[in-house]
């Protein structure tokens, strides 16, 4: 996700519009369906509302079906277990834990405005799993770094059959070899969680999510200038949305040494402020702003087939609605460099992975990351959220000093490129 992009990049829709004016082929990458009446009739009934200034009721009336029927007209991904068996989908009100894994495509979605080099398959350059407490309560995002060398295990060929096993190989290769559901597989099996929901998010998704929201604030240590990406912000608080957030998330030049693993602390600084700001009054609020949110997610994320039912997707939101921001954790998997990319640090990776599965809350005794630096504020800190089941399996887990990352309660800047 660090190719250079080509200036004024624009959404998918915009690009595809161009190419059936020159007549030229659309790019689908064997995922996206046209667009269906239902769609072109949401779009007419947007601009309806618009003119008639109909009630707040029939607004989101209308809005739930139109994240309803854009949800609905996507295949979804299959998730199966280690023996090829699909796994049933959980419908409706979510108790208990869950486990959601996000991949994070660098293909452009087919947009060839991000003139993208050519690739044999798309790969997941971000693979981050979230796993949410039996009580709510809890919630740890782990990322992983793209280059962590793991064992691939078969995985279903979308064209029948299955592909072999590999012993070791990077992680980002997994969604190119077989699909999400290999990178499901492939992290399960590195894990030993098993992942309820899975989807794959791809580069307008980041921008249109960022747009939903009005723009994200981040802190910047200092200036920062990536061309690789097209960034360029300065030091101090920046609100950012849109392509410069896209350029912000994807920018591994311009920030700590420059490696992927800079990149992961970057963008938890990105990811925390995102996650204060929707839970900010004025998102929670502002119903156009949720249903941007919900939109801008059914357009450009491709989800399994255990998210394509919006009761569930209400219901993941409803779980995490009152988590306490300094109970949601965004951690590094645990890796050290070896060769040519990072390996799982075991120890230490087991002691997360054990803790999560075991339903315990994990707290930080490191620091935030090469990417990025707690910042000093004269703000009180957040009162601790009461202890629920997640504590009450055990006491909470402290993860060793090189396990890096930080909470969403922390305001962190953004660190820049230093040799």
């Amino acid at each position: 996700m660090h190719s250079d992009p080509t200036p004024g990049i624009q959404t998918r829709a915009q690009a595809r519009a161009g190419e059936r004016s020159l007549g030229a082929p659309i790019a689908r990458h064997g995922r996206l369906k046209p667009r269906t009446l239902a769609a072109s009739l949401g779009a007419l009934a947007v601009r309806a509302v618009a003119v008639v200034a109909v009630s707040a009721a029939a607004l989101a009336g209308f809005a739930v079906l139109d994240v309803f029927t854009t949800v609905n007209a996507k295949e979804g991904v299959q998730l199966v277990d280690a023996a090829g068996k699909a796994l049933p989908p959980r419908v409706g009100a979510v108790d208990g834990a869950f486990t959601v894994l996000l991949a994070g495509s660098d293909s452009g979605g087919g947009n060839p405005a991000y003139d993208l080099l050519e690739r044999e398959g798309e790969r997941n350059d971000v693979t981050m799993l979230l796993r949410v407490s039996a009580d709510h309560r809890n919630a740890t995002v782990v990322t992983l770094p793209r280059d962590l060398y793991v064992p691939i295990p078969s995985c279903p060929n979308p064209d029948g059959g299955s592909f072999k096993a590999m012993s070791s190989q990077k992680l980002n290769t997994s969604l190119s070899y077989g699909g999400l559901a290999c990178t499901v597989l492939t992290v399960t099996k590195l894990t030993g969680l098993q992942i309820d929901y899975a989807g794959v998010i791809e580069f307008d998704g980041v921008i249109e999510m960022s747009n939903a929201v009005g723009g994200v604030p981040v802190c910047v240590a200092g200036d920062i200038v990536d061309p690789h990406t097209g960034l360029e912000v300065k030091a101090g608080d920046n609100e950012l949305q849109g392509q410069q957030a896209l350029a912000f998330l994807r920018t591994r030049y311009g920030v700590g040494d420059g490696s992927d693993l800079s990149r992961i602390s970057n963008q938890q600084v990105f990811l925390s402020s995102l996650v204060r700001t929707i839970k900010s009054a004025d998102t929670l609020a502002n119903p156009v702003k949720v249903y941007g949110l919900a939109k801008a997610a059914a357009d450009n994320i491709q989800l399994s087939e255990s998210l394509k039912n919006v009761t569930t997707i209400a219901s993941l939101s409803m779980a995490l609605k009152d988590v306490d921001p300094a109970k949601i954790v965004f951690v590094q998997y645990p890796n050290h460099y070896e060769g040519d990319g990072v390996a799982p640090t075991v120890e230490e990776a087991e002691l997360l992975m054990s803790a999560l599965r075991e339903d315990r809350s994990v707290t930080l005794t490191g620091d935030t990351g090469l990417g990025s630096e707690t910042v000093e504020t004269a703000q009180e800190a957040p009162a601790p959220a009461e202890p629920g089941t997640g504590d009450a399996a055990g006491p909470a887990v402290e993860l060793p000093e090189n396990v890096h990352g930080q909470t969403a309660a922390q305001v962190t800047c953004s660190r820049p490129f230093a040799d």
